[in-house]
């Protein structure tokens, strides 16, 4: 009889609940490559691969985009075998969208590109995703310019850009020039960002500037993202008067248990709400149990380490649903795959930029960061990702490796 009595009890029936469901989470989370229960020996070479050989055929796809658009004629079968692009000796004869336009643009969107696995095509693929997203948005953003930077030390190598020049500005910056020697390679890359920047604003005179690495490549939102910010978000004052807008921080940084105050009163809220919501569904399916606050409690602490466990990038993919449910965080210190800049911003972000020299473990966003904190100013980081993160090759750190992993 006591037994009976102890599983009609509320303790029975959420220890049970709470054993199983949390029982079957290392087998339900274990092939999600962003959830702590991940598990790398089953899963992670298999993805790595899978999305290298993915990557590989997006970029032949986006060279033989670009390349019809070049080339009127056949490709020869020697350019089909090696899956190269135009020789940066061709010019093509018409060039429909290389005009420098007279009127200030709304957003130029300048892509710092520099020489890479040349079979994975890195910058084509983000050329052509922007390319997709413009073509998408319609006559908002008919007025959106795409301009190559091209930062290479050997830039007629760079063979990728200088097919890309035949449709879209461009500039290189060491045409006649090499850098100088004793430059380190971070430092090297603050200034090549430094440059892209500057040209940016010369060329276009934008209201907006969105710096964009070529391993970047546009989500289907982005522009639904920048039209939030710009239109309904910061309708006045440019940014908030936050010095940049990061587009992008590492999925595997986004968890709820990292030093981030805001993601703790997030994650809190959620325990909250679901927590509330889930006693209202007890409390209905067995009437005879009262509503309690320590019932809710047991419900929130639930709902919390599911979450975790689960991984908080895939719920900040539900976000997607609506611009308006887009969350605006301030800004951590990694990374810059795609950095949002108003004009005043950016040429205070030059200024500064002037003022510091990078080195080994004081990269260019990490310095950025240091001056927000010197200076009393602050940055945004939009949630979801408004791009995706396809290089795991990294120019900036020698990594040429014949085996990258996803994480």
């Amino acid at each position: 009889m006591r037994l009976l009595a102890f599983m009609k009890t509320p303790i029975c029936h959420l220890s049970l609940f709470f054993s199983l469901t949390l029982c079957l989470a290392p087998f339900c989370f274990h092939s999600l490559l962003y959830s702590p229960l991940f598990s790398r020996s089953l899963h992670l070479r298999r993805m790595s691969h899978e999305f290298l050989l993915q990557s590989m055929q997006e970029g032949a796809g986006a060279l033989h985009y670009f390349q019809q658009r070049v080339i009127p004629s056949p490709l020869s079968s020697e350019t089909k075998d090696y899956n190269k692009s135009v020789d940066c000796t061709y010019r093509s004869t018409e060039s429909r969208y290389a005009g420098i336009p007279t009127q200030r643009v709304p957003l130029a969107i300048t892509v710092v590109t520099t020489r890479r696995r040349p079979e994975y095509h890195y910058l084509l693929q983000v050329a052509r995703g922007f390319m997709d997203r413009i073509s998408e948005c319609g006559d908002d953003c008919s007025g959106f310019q795409l301009f190559v930077c091209n930062v290479d030390t050997s830039p007629s190598y760079h063979t990728d850009a200088c097919l890309l020049s035949h449709l879209f500005s461009a500039i290189e910056r060491y045409t006649n020039e090499k850098p100088e020697d004793y430059l380190n390679t971070f430092e090297r890359e603050k200034q090549d960002y430094a440059f892209c920047l500057s040209h940016t604003l010369e060329t276009f005179k934008p209201e907006y500037v969105m710096l964009v690495e070529d391993d970047a490549v546009p989500k289907a939102d982005i522009f639904s993202a920048f039209f939030e910010l710009v239109r309904v978000r910061f309708p006045k004052n440019p940014l908030g008067g936050g010095l940049y807008v990061k587009f992008y921080h590492p999925e595997r940084l986004q968890g709820y248990l990292n030093p981030e105050p805001m993601r703790i009163l997030e994650w809190i809220g959620l325990g909250v709400l679901s927590g509330l919501f889930l006693s209202w569904v007890y409390s209905s399916l067995f009437p005879q149990q009262r509503f309690t606050w320590w019932l809710v409690t047991a419900f929130m602490v639930y709902t919390m380490l599911l979450a975790e466990l689960f991984g908080r990038h895939y719920l900040l993919e539900l976000r997607r649903i609506l611009p308006g449910l887009y969350n605006m965080v301030p800004a951590t210190e990694c990374c810059t795959p795609a950095m949002l800049f108003s004009d005043a911003s950016a040429r205070r972000t030059l200024s500064y930029l002037e003022e510091i020299r990078c080195e080994l473990g004081y990269a260019k966003d990490t310095a950025l960061y240091g001056i927000l904190k010197k200076r009393g100013e602050w940055a945004w980081a939009i949630e979801p990702n408004m791009v995706s993160h396809i290089g795991l090759f990294s120019t900036l750190r020698g990594g040429f490796e014949e085996d990258p992993q996803l994480l």
